[in-house]
């Protein structure tokens, strides 16, 4: 039992395509860290980042979570005449442990994190490093070749790329010859499955490119692995264990946006029906994945089970992983013996090392 309640800064909205998901997931966090479990332990500062980047106070912040206000365009309170960060809450003074819940970029790509670190008070999650590699999927790959760690093959490219025809020419040769039909072709520095494309052609390859350009001005096609979709999750920082594997089943032609945050439309399987020694080995390349690109505190690590060959293939590493009812995050755990009350005074506690 803690001395203090902790004072717990829950941030969570922000300037993204996954700004819905994030409020989403804040709910859920808020109502963990509510529980009679953890009603002794921490008081919790909902601080809300609206979709023009401005921080709002805890009421304003506490009533989106509540449903009792949806934010609108129009700024009030003159926000306009100020910049994004000249109105950080009072009670931003007061927290003792920032407890992030924000989803793409400036949310899990090291941003907030650096704003975290100046702070001077921990942060539940990865530091500046892990976070920034895990969300750039070129700089993740990279890293994870140089582990010699199983993946897809793939191909990396920037956005201007797409003018130089010498370098298209390229890239098809590449995808006729090693990648094959269907890829995917992604935005290097988004999640949620947001701006990606499954390509059956040459046609479809170019737009694509052209949807995930829109995005980012990284783009990585990937091949596609006809197999089971795997995922685990990681806790910890200076002893991380990985829970028992997930595997998600979708009506879609591949796990796509809507089929993760609309219900019916996919569903989780925990545990996976899985041969020990390929679980076994899943949960230890889990954290081997985070190790190589020092991502610690809670990871989600998706992989490819191949059908075919029974060969494990890492995806990614999710170094903010959603925490909403559907999230596969919190089910991992709770199938692991820890509920989601348990779960987030975990994450805080390893915050606090």
């Amino acid at each position: 039992m803690l001395d203090k309640k902790l004072n717990v800064g829950l941030v969570f909205g922000g300037n993204s395509s996954e700004h819905e998901v994030s409020i989403k997931s804040a709910k859920t966090i808020f109502d963990a860290l509510s529980h009679s479990y953890n009603h002794e332990r921490f008081v919790v500062n909902p601080i809300y980042i609206d979709k023009l980047g401005f921080w709002r106070d805890c009421k304003y912040s506490r009533s989106i979570l509540l449903e009792q206000h949806k934010f609108t365009y129009s700024l009030d309170n003159n926000l306009d005449s100020l910049n994004n960060l000249s109105n950080l809450p009072e009670e931003s003074d007061k927290v003792d442990i920032w407890f992030p819940t924000l989803h793409g970029p400036n949310g899990e790509d090291g941003a907030i994190q650096g704003l975290f670190k100046l702070t001077g008070k921990p942060f539940v999650g990865s530091g500046i490093l892990g976070s920034s590699l895990g969300m750039d999927k070129i700089a993740m790959k990279s890293i994870f070749q140089s582990f010699n760690l199983p993946q897809a093959p793939y191909i990396a490219l920037n956005k201007r790329d797409i003018l130089n025809d010498t370098f298209i020419k390229y890239i098809c040769e590449q995808i006729e010859n090693q990648i094959k039909y269907p890829c995917f072709i992604k935005p290097a520095n988004l999640g949620s499955s947001i701006g990606i494309t499954k390509a059956y052609s040459k046609e479809e390859l170019f737009e694509g490119i052209e949807l995930a350009a829109d995005f980012d001005e990284r783009i990585v096609i990937e091949k596609y692995i006809k197999g089971r979709e795997l995922e685990c999750g990681v806790l910890g920082k200076s002893i991380m264990k990985s829970s028992v594997i997930g595997e998600v089943r979708f009506e879609s032609d591949w796990y796509t946006y809507e089929s993760k945050y609309n219900d019916g439309l996919s569903r989780t399987i925990i545990p996976a029906s899985l041969d020990k020694n390929i679980s076994n080995k899943i949960q230890e390349l889990a954290k081997d994945a985070c190790k190589a690109i020092n991502a610690f505190g809670l990871a989600r690590v998706d992989f490819f089970l191949e059908e075919t060959t029974q060969k494990i293939y890492i995806n990614e590493v999710n170094t903010l992983p959603g925490f909403t009812k559907t999230s596969m995050y919190p089910m991992l755990w709770e199938a692991s013996g820890l509920k989601i009350e348990k779960l987030v005074a975990s994450l805080i506690e390893i915050a606090s090392e």
